[in-house]
């Protein structure tokens, strides 16, 4: 197979997203986590940040009004670039719930290897393996869900922190379940 492997797909053709069922039986199965890794788990689904991003979020992060999350976007160290991403209400009354009394430090105080194995322990415990069952896997799948819900790439590409819009644009490239709902469109 000749498939490039830069994009929504491997080398060998393996999709590198979770489709929306499989997302639906993650948030599923991370509600019977504890408290603090439930809310990792449903910060990186809702926001499609890496886990590197997620792990350095805090209180002084969240704007509670809004109901967004600041975050600071680790690809581009040259220079600060914070993207502001909506959240559902209910993440953000947890979130801010978790150090109500301070506006400083991080919300996770684990590693990032530690964040990596809770995110594949999970996904080996509802079923889900493959290239697609990492916290990457959710970062494509928040970006493959924007563009099958008609979001506009550019609203995208803030929210997932890209400074080039080919890169937003690989989430365009969807195959089989994905693929079916944007031909139905058509129909």
């Amino acid at each position: 197979m000749n498939m490039r492997a830069k994009g929504a797909f491997d080398a060998e053709g393996r999709r590198k997203y979770l489709t929306r069922e499989e997302g639906r039986r993650f948030l599923s199965q991370a509600r019977e986590l504890p408290p603090l890794q439930r809310l990792f788990c449903f910060t990186i689904y809702y926001t499609g940040c890496r886990i590197s991003e997620a792990l350095a979020l805090g209180p002084a992060n969240l704007d509670v009004e809004a109901n967004a999350i600041l975050i600071h976007t680790l690809k581009k160290r040259e220079k600060l670039v914070v993207r502001r991403i909506p959240l559902p209400e209910f993440l953000v009354a947890e979130l801010a719930a978790i150090l109500p009394d301070q506006n400083q430090g991080e919300f996770w105080t684990f590693s990032r290897t530690t964040g990596w194995r809770l995110i594949k322990r999970l996904m080996a415990t509802i079923g889900i393996s493959g290239i697609h069952a990492t916290t990457k896997g959710l970062r494509h799948g928040f970006g493959v869900r924007g563009a099958l819900e008609k979001i506009p790439v550019s609203m995208i590409q803030q929210w997932m922190g890209h400074s080039d819009l080919n890169t937003t644009a690989i989430y365009l490239d969807v195959r089989d379940e994905e693929e079916r709902q944007l031909i139905e469109r058509t129909w």
